[in-house]
């Protein structure tokens, strides 16, 4: 399993199961835009409004100090997980060896997010509701966990003497 996380040559020849690929390549997708739209990136939606949006963060409720320091940090984590999808998207398309360790970077990135979540729990609003940023998130979770098994996965190559 080792040898698959880290080959000894970096080239274009992937080993793992084939729904490896297949469940990566959309996630790291919704992951480079993702990225680009939390670093502020694109001049149509900002960083802001995602967070108050789609991850619910009561910006209103904080001192502009406060909610400055929270944007910065979002926006600094956005840049951080676009830089991950495209160095991700580089081994999709050019160095298909390499794509076991860019599944397990990308998934300890979003595994891990939810073990901080754990141990620095974020209070409910008290609406009672979910953001929609935690079930994408859990989904992405669970996509990422399936297909980092299936990239280290041996898979039996057709014989050509068959």
């Amino acid at each position: 399993m080792l040898s698959r996380l880290f080959p000894r040559t970096i080239d274009n020849q992937y080993q793992g199961h084939v729904l490896a690929l297949w469940l990566f390549a959309p996630v790291v997708l919704l992951k480079t835009v993702m990225g680009f739209n939390v670093a502020g990136l694109n001049p149509w939606v900002t960083s802001r409004y995602i967070l108050q949006t789609a991850d619910g963060v009561p910006l209103d409720g904080f001192s502009a100090y406060g909610a400055s320091v929270v944007v910065f940090m979002f926006a600094s984590w956005g840049l951080s997980l676009l830089i991950l999808a495209l160095l991700s998207i580089v081994a999709l398309i050019r160095y298909r060896a390499m794509l076991p360790l860019m599944i397990l970077a990308v998934t300890l990135e979003q595994v891990g997010r939810k073990g901080i979540a754990l141990i620095n729990p974020i209070l409910s609003s008290g609406d009672g509701q979910v953001s929609a940023g935690f079930w994408i998130n859990w989904a992405l979770s669970a996509a990422l966990l399936l297909g980092l098994a299936l990239s280290l996965v041996k898979v039996k190559k057709a014989s050509a003497h068959g």
